[in-house]
């Protein structure tokens, strides 16, 4: 399915996640274009949603935030649900915010969604991605 140029990706599959007590609604992006779009053109994001990014494999994952409005944080995710790294990440910006070692997952939330709830690296997340 082509989007169109410049709207946001809203029709993404969902999932539940847990950090801790806090429940989380992502949407789930898995193909190469769902990914390279991501929160692209969205003017605002429900707090306690977010976007889990799917890799194939472990590999150092580095996120830009070119044409995304949202001020965001990026949790890096491992396989089991730990998070490696946390990052903020500065609307509409080119510069590259990386993972600290390979992972799977990264999960997108609104910035300070992670601090306000006192969630930090090495935490763990729970839901269905992380259970294989």
């Amino acid at each position: 399915m082509a989007l169109a140029q410049g709207a946001p990706q809203l029709d993404l599959p969902r999932t539940k996640l847990s950090a801790g007590m806090y429940l989380i609604d992502t949407q789930v992006a898995t193909t190469a274009t769902q990914r390279a779009t991501g929160l692209m053109f969205r003017t605002s994001m429900p707090p306690g949603e977010g976007m889990l990014f799917v890799f194939d494999t472990p590999a150092e994952q580095c996120f830009w935030m070119k044409n995304t409005l949202l001020p965001l944080t990026a949790a890096f995710v491992a396989d089991d649900g730990t998070i490696v790294n946390l990052v903020d990440m500065k609307p509409q910006s080119t510069d590259s915010h990386c993972s600290q070692k390979p992972v799977r997952y990264v999960l997108e939330m609104n910035q300070g969604w992670f601090e306000k709830k006192g969630i930090k690296a090495g935490a763990k997340l729970g839901g269905a991605p992380f259970s294989k």
